[in-house]
């Protein structure tokens, strides 16, 4: 697929980056996969796409992408670097920003570094149209502050029950405890449409009679061969083997989320992201794993 322009360069200017979170109940479901594949689809429909690797402590982005950052956040916290030196691109023009330091640390900089990093980010803001934040899974206070941070919240679940029920949990915690209310399921890993909306229609009955959110379902990604085969040569599925079942659901995904609107109000702009994990807004608390979260009110 070539890459299209889709807005003229002053509309880039005036719109806002849509924030999109990643997340799951359940490590195993493919979520960081997910978000790989996505950025790649989008980018070449001319998408200017930064990932943001959420999972503190674990992430490995760069390493699905067969890459070595030299630098992460953590560098540009103490001083050492610029956001852009801190960036790597992967492929089709994909931005990576990569960290392997914990949330905390934010919040101990000085009023000059918190004042030239927010002045990065506002700069950054202007040359991206999407950011995909890459969370961990679960429900801990990195995840669930991420999640809250963004516009739309995709959450990624298998047709495993372990995976439905965790799926559940991570909206049940972000509905009673943050007031979210809207939620796009993905199913990754599912041997058809028919099984994918079995377990949307399982989500749905749950979640209608014990919360009061919105599920919309967004897909599912086929489980073929291709994918452990991209995994193994450290590419993309829609990269090396654009043609297979897994590929095109992946490009499917993606012209969905392009078409999403980009404003939608203060929450989800990079801006309120960025200066909420500057001044320490209150993230809850660690939990106990998803699981523990059983599929009742």
């Amino acid at each position: 697929m070539q890459a299209q322009s889709v807005r003229e360069p002053s509309d880039r200017a005036a719109a806002s980056p849509k924030v999109i979170a990643v997340t799951s109940g359940k490590g195993g479901v493919g979520k960081t996969n997910v978000v790989a594949n996505v950025a790649v689809a989008l980018s070449r429909m001319g998408q200017r796409v930064l990932i943001f690797d959420a999972d503190l402590g674990l992430g490995n982005l760069d390493v699905l992408f067969g890459m070595v950052p030299k630098f992460t956040l953590e560098h540009v916290l103490l001083g050492q670097k610029s956001l852009s030196e801190v960036m790597i691109e992967g492929p089709c023009g994909v931005r990576i920003l990569p960290t392997s330091s914990g949330r905390e640390q934010l919040t101990r900089l000085s009023v000059e570094q918190q004042l030239i990093l927010q002045t990065e980010f506002d700069r950054l803001e202007e040359s991206v149209d999407v950011l995909l934040i890459d969370t961990g899974a679960g429900i801990g206070g990195n995840v669930l502050y991420f999640a809250t941070m963004a516009r739309e919240i995709v959450v990624v679940a298998s047709p495993e029950p372990t995976s439905i029920t965790d799926a559940y949990a991570v909206m049940k915690v972000l509905s009673k405890r943050h007031g979210e209310r809207r939620f796009n399921l993905l199913v990754n890993m599912a041997r058809g449409d028919a099984e994918a909306r079995e377990v949307y229609r399982k989500l749905s009955l749950v979640a209608d009679r014990f919360l009061d959110i919105m599920i919309t379902y967004i897909g599912y990604i086929p489980k073929d061969d291709y994918l452990p085969m991209a995994v193994c040569e450290q590419r993309a599925v829609v990269e090396c083997f654009p043609q297979t079942r897994s590929s095109l659901s992946f490009v499917r995904l993606a012209q969905t989320i392009k078409e999403w609107p980009s404003d939608g109000g203060p929450k989800g702009s990079v801006q309120l992201l960025w200066r909420q994990m500057l001044t320490g807004a209150p993230v809850a608390p660690p939990t106990t794993p998803a699981a523990c979260e059983r599929m009742e009110g």
